[in-house]
């Protein structure tokens, strides 16, 4: 097994380097890992090192502006922040690392596992990495690893907000069988009438809710409801909207406490809904309204919750308006039955979740062991933190291999390690600040789904390579690993990468046989998406007849 530096916190908030023991911790060692932005600031700024890339990011960065809805922002505002990442090694470290620089290689393969995919990672050793291993060429020119999170989620599946994280569903006491108010506002909280004629708030359904009711706040004044206001409830990235309630002096609906409520038809929004609810005056004066901090929110004991701009969850370019409450909405909880059944069975749940947890620690130490090509990061094991777990890869390299390029790839992807070699001497794509692979050009943020992008406000990505296969020169290797205190995550880590890169401009090499989608053709470098038992099949095919794609047509 290899052993990657991980960060510990002092007196200052700083990291001070620890090397990890041959194990992934176990869950009862979890506590002792800092998670979250506070782990990761660095615990000493290395160097730059290569082209000297790392002393001047912000300034590479600067000067790569991106459009974006309808402004010029620079790049590098968006690739470089606040350090996420786990800490750099300090120089003990970096020592420590040094002896084991005794080989170089040419080419250095990541490849990016889940804690789960055992059966992926023996498929790959069975096929283009035993082959490579064998190869007289190939064995002492490439080292592969595979990428693993040094801790699995210790929330189990059926209690995270999404499958794609590890944020707990922190629902509890639930008001069943009645009507909840979803926001309300004080006599103090009141800001009477304010200038801004559209207002909204976004939130998320965390168990499936039944809005019965749009409303608005009123002027307490004698002389009645005299306003005209539309509110609308739209679903995120949709622009019709699914609810909407108009107010008027001769049609105000029906007061409940401080607000106006009229009827609308009703939908069971389901778990993972995301919403905004827009309140617009359609004549010359302002809202009633509060900013979010001066109104209380009624969660219903956790089924739903507020996104805010400054909580960093949402750009205020996808709010509608002044970000602020208006109004509100009448709603119940559904399938309560099943979602008490759920809280009451958690606790065993649990306790079961962190039994699986170690045995998988366990099964992991072993399998590290016995194969030697694991590399445990110091990251959390779920999807989100992919493009984490990528940095702490760049920077281990760094610290503990000599090698001239690197490849990333994923573990259900099969790869052709000889075509790469031979593509790499004909086009001479050995030199510096190389980016080689097939390149999304203007793709589509997505605002919902596994790919859902809160972070990135533009509304296309830079160009990014397909995940299945990349190749990225050392001197860029060495700007990521020396940067990945300060560079945003995102997503996901094809994207990702797209950011960090417009943000110092590599020289791109496009190359189509980077496959994209799971597909056969003559010469592919890479192609994704494969079970094991169809890694097997295409590896034996290629055995065969050379080429697994001429061979199937036969």
């Amino acid at each position: 097994m290899e052993i990657c530096s991980a960060p510990c916190a002092d007196a200052r908030g700083w990291r001070l380097a620890r090397r990890w023991p041959e194990s992934p911790p176990g869950p009862g060692a979890r506590g002792a890992l800092a998670v979250g932005r506070d782990a990761g600031e660095p615990c000493a700024r290395r160097g730059a090192r290569g082209s000297g890339w790392a002393a001047n990011a912000k300034l590479a960065g600067a000067a790569v502006p991106v459009r974006a809805r309808g402004r010029t922002a620079p790049l590098a505002a968006a690739a470089l922040r606040a350090a996420r990442a786990p800490g750099a090694g300090a120089a003990d470290s970096q020592a420590f690392f040094h002896q084991w620089k005794s080989s170089h290689y040419d080419v250095v393969v990541g490849v990016l596992s889940a804690r789960s995919n055992r059966e992926l990672r023996d498929a790959i050793r069975n096929t283009w990495l035993k082959h490579s291993l064998r190869h007289p060429a190939l064995s002492q020119r490439v080292l592969v690893k595979f990428i693993i999170g040094a801790r699995g989620c210790d929330v189990p599946v059926e209690d995270r907000e999404d499958p794609y994280s590890c944020r707990l569903l922190n629902i509890s006491n639930p008001v069943l069988t009645q009507e909840i108010e979803a926001f309300s506002l004080s006599e103090e909280g009141s800001s009477g009438l304010s200038e801004a004629r559209v207002v909204s708030v976004s939130f998320r359904v965390l168990h499936p809710i039944v809005i019965t009711s749009l409303g608005v706040f009123y002027e307490a004044s004698d002389k009645g409801f005299q306003r005209n206001i539309t509110v609308k409830l739209y679903q995120a990235e949709q622009e019709e909207a699914l609810f909407t309630a108009r107010f008027s002096p001769p049609s105000c609906g029906v007061q409940v406490n401080k607000l106006w409520y009229k009827p609308v038809e009703q939908f069971i929004l389901p778990e993972s809904f995301e919403g905004t609810v827009v309140w617009e005056s359609q004549d010359l004066h302002g809202l009633v309204s509060g900013n979010l901090h001066r109104v209380t929110v009624h969660d219903g004991g956790g089924v739903l919750r507020v996104i805010t701009a400054g909580e960093g969850a949402l750009p205020h370019e996808f709010m509608e308006g002044v970000e602020g409450v208006a109004g509100g909405f009448i709603y119940t909880i559904q399938e309560g039955d099943a979602l008490l059944r759920s809280l009451h069975s958690r606790p065993q749940r649990l306790a079961d979740h962190i039994r699986s947890l170690h045995e998988e620690d366990a099964l992991l130490t072993e399998e590290s062991s016995v194969h030697g090509d694991i590399v445990f990061v110091d990251v959390v094991d779920t999807y989100r933190n992919v493009p984490a777990k990528l940095l702490n890869f760049y920077r281990w390299t760094v610290e503990t291999t000599s090698f001239s390029l690197l490849l990333k790839t994923d573990d259900d992807c099969y790869i052709d390690l000889e075509a790469v070699f031979k593509r790499i001497s004909q086009k001479n794509l050995d030199g510096p600040n190389v980016w080689w692979g097939n390149f999304r050009l203007n793709w589509a943020v997505d605002r919902t789904g596994k790919w859902q992008e809160l972070e990135y406000p533009s509304p296309a990505y830079p160009a990014f390579a397909c995940g299945s296969g990349y190749v990225i020169s050392r001197d860029i290797v060495n700007w990521l690993a020396s940067n990945s205190g300060r560079l945003k995550t995102y997503q996901g880590e094809d994207v990702s990468m797209g950011i960090w890169m417009a943000a110092i401009g590599p020289r791109r090499y496009q190359d189509s046989l980077w496959l994209c989608e799971k597909t056969c053709e003559t010469g592919m470098l890479s192609s994704p998406q494969y079970s094991p038992h169809e890694l097997t099949e295409l590896w034996e095919l290629k055995g065969m007849c050379g080429d697994p794609c001429q061979c199937a047509t036969r």
